[in-house]
């Protein structure tokens, strides 16, 4: 079974990942131990293994680090794409900050 031509299975991983990576991301940006709390960093990792996953997938990026389930490849697009997703965020609080201004 796929979606948008990506494996269901991918995707489950790319979403166990990203809480991972949510959490190392949020660790990274606040420089603290609890980045921006359990769910949020939950919520930042889901999207960015979605975000980071299909970008790899379709820049065709294979880093060739293994082939178990959970890869570090895995890892690496769902930080890559949280990073993205708190980027895009950042700039669109920064927009609309302008605007009320």
């Amino acid at each position: 079974m796929t979606l948008l031509g990506i494996p269901v299975g991918k995707i489950i991983v790319w979403l166990i990942v990203g809480a991972l990576a949510g959490t190392f991301t949020g660790m990274l940006l606040t420089r603290s131990k609890e980045g921006y709390g359990r769910w949020t960093n939950l919520g930042i990792g889901l999207v960015g293994a979605l975000i980071g996953g299909g970008l790899f997938h379709v820049l065709g990026i294979d880093l060739k680090l293994g082939d178990i389930k959970v890869t570090i490849q895995d890892l690496i697009s769902a930080f890559i794409g949280s990073l993205i997703f708190m980027i895009a965020i950042a700039i669109f609080r920064r927009s609309r900050r302008q605007k009320t201004e």
